[in-house]
């Protein structure tokens, strides 16, 4: 969610598994699908908004200051008769609201700043690469000869495309890589670390508290970096496209990606995830100008593919 990553339950993580609750697929990959897609027009959004001259602290404080509202809400709604947050859950949220959105979040804004919107998500589904690795380093954990096949297949097909883009648009590229990769990273550390509080508190309960964490993190980031007033003086297109982030493109990925598990499960549901880097592409041809070359197509092909193989080794 808050980097962007969308390649499971919680509307970006891997948190949540279970059978199917439905009979007929469609409705649920209907749900799948659209909540990719809305969640992958994000980066859209971001270059867009780039383009007015807004950075990135003021940009994230605006897209989580619409969004507060309707975690708090989400957050309400999945703790109605559930017990309260103790003080050792309240620290759990704490920090994965810190890890999992806010500085994920704001690493990937700040790194949309210098690559194109294609790039970032095709980094950014890198992500269950980078929790399979911190499993091994961190926790031990064993990676059979598949996983390790996929692991290669998805980081040559990022490195194709951050080759070629970073031969036509310079050295800024590899520091926009550099962000997004590390927003991932972080994110990743979420996905590690979350499957307890999970058990405990339930996805949409820990989604809407964490998310709110960050939101405050991010207004409060905001007020001590900048002028309060300054954002008042940005173009009505950074409002609106903020808000149109908040709404369309971060809490509403979260309800249909939720609503599909409920009916197809969290496998099916992360296999339809995949489109959303063919999305992000379309649009980025589509409205913001970018180039689609062989290198992107071919790049495309090996992430999904790798990640495919990956789903298949778990």
């Amino acid at each position: 969610m808050a980097s962007g990553a969308w390649f499971a339950a919680d509307g970006a993580g891997r948190v949540v598994t279970g059978p199917p609750h439905a009979t007929r697929p469609w409705p649920g990959l209907g749900l799948a699908l659209a909540g990719a897609i809305a969640f992958s027009g994000k980066a859209i959004i971001v270059k867009l908004a780039y383009r007015h001259g807004v950075d990135a602290v003021t940009l994230i404080m605006l897209r989580m200051l619409f969004a507060l509202p309707l975690f708090l809400l989400l957050a309400w709604w999945a703790g109605r008769g559930r017990p309260p947050l103790s003080a050792r859950d309240w620290r759990a949220v704490a920090w994965l609201g810190f890890s999992g959105y806010y500085l994920a979040s704001f690493l990937d804004f700040a790194g949309l700043q210098y690559v194109s919107a294609s790039l970032e998500r095709l980094i950014q589904y890198l992500g269950p690469t980078l929790v399979l690795l911190l499993g091994r380093l961190l926790l031990g954990r064993r990676i059979v000869p598949r996983q390790l096949l996929a692991l290669a297949i998805s980081y040559v097909g990022v490195g194709l495309v951050f080759a070629q883009e970073l031969k036509l648009e310079g050295a800024d590229v590899a520091l926009g890589s550099a962000l997004v990769f590390a927003s991932m990273l972080s994110y990743a550390l979420y996905l590690l670390y979350s499957g307890e509080v999970v058990q405990r508190l339930g996805a949409l309960r820990l989604t809407g508290l964490a998310t709110s964490v960050a939101c405050a993190l991010c207004i409060g980031q905001y007020l001590l970096l900048r002028p309060w007033d300054s954002a008042l003086q940005l173009a009505p297109a950074v409002w609106w496209l903020s808000l149109l982030n908040a709404t369309a493109c971060t809490f509403a990925p979260v309800l249909l990606v939720m609503m599909a598990i409920e009916r197809i499960g969290a496998a099916a549901a992360s296999q339809a995830g995949m489109i959303g880097p063919l999305s992000t592409i379309g649009m980025g041809v589509a409205i913001l100008g970018e180039p689609f070359s062989g290198w992107l197509a071919a790049g495309t092909v090996l992430v999904l593919a790798g990640i495919a193989v990956l789903g298949r080794a778990r």
